[in-house]
């Protein structure tokens, strides 16, 4: 079994921050794949379903961020997972916006949410960093993360969050590379191999060319030539 863990801060006020896209990439796991309904359990909202051939348990903690790891730890010793069968994902600061990187262990980069889970599990488990961008001032950090996506976000938002719903059952069997491409396709589709780059203007192939009639051979003789231009 896996856990699949999104981290955010519950209730509507927060339901648009950066600091949830963790919540909405489970949101659009479970739609995506029929899991069960939301509960409440673990002082948290669960959902239970199957990606590939993973039983998986999806745990959005509603302890809030700071203390997102009482609720990881609950579900965690409930089942008797280790940290090895968790997997976390959380907004990133340190990623460019629409950038995703799968990480193993490490340390929590001072996120409040991997800080508290670290806290109660330790550090080995795996994250699903999920780039917003940084605001350039360590003092604006804060106020950003708690703001709502903004309206120029929306394109490579909703393509990250299909792809980590179109990747999810790699993940879940452990293939974070086939997980990674999913994304990519999403957010950087692939060309048609019918489309053809613009050209500045058409170029034309002189063997193509029409060519000019050729002039009609010549069939009189010397002398009616002559008697031509005295007729």
């Amino acid at each position: 079994m896996k856990m699949f863990v999104g981290l955010g801060n519950p209730g509507p006020k927060y339901a648009g921050n950066r600091h949830n896209i963790g919540f909405m990439a489970l949101d659009h796991i479970a739609t995506d794949h029929g899991f069960a309904p939301w509960r409440g359990k673990f002082q948290g909202a669960i959902s239970e379903g199957r990606l590939g051939r993973e039983k998986v348990l999806l745990l959005k903690p509603e302890t809030f961020m700071n203390l997102s790891g009482q609720s990881v730890g609950e579900a965690m010793r409930f089942y008797k997972l280790t940290p090895d069968d968790i997997i976390v994902f959380h907004d990133e600061l340190d990623l460019a916006p629409g950038k995703v990187r799968v990480k193993k262990g490490g340390g929590h980069a001072g996120h409040n949410g991997l800080r508290s889970i670290h806290a109660h599990i330790g550090p080995d488990y795996s994250r699903v960093r999920m780039g917003i961008g940084h605001p350039g001032n360590k003092n604006a950090v804060s106020s950003y993360v708690l703001r709502d996506f903004a309206k120029a976000d929306e394109g490579w938002l909703d393509d990250v969050l299909r792809g980590c719903a179109d990747g999810a059952v790699d993940l879940a069997e452990g293939d974070s590379g086939k997980f990674m491409n999913a994304i990519g396709r999403r957010v950087n589709p692939p060309r048609s191999s019918t489309t053809q780059p613009k050209s500045e203007g058409a170029k034309v192939d002189p063997a193509s060319s029409p060519k000019p009639d050729p002039e009609p051979k010549e069939t009189r003789s010397p002398l009616q030539r002559l008697m031509d231009k005295f007729s």
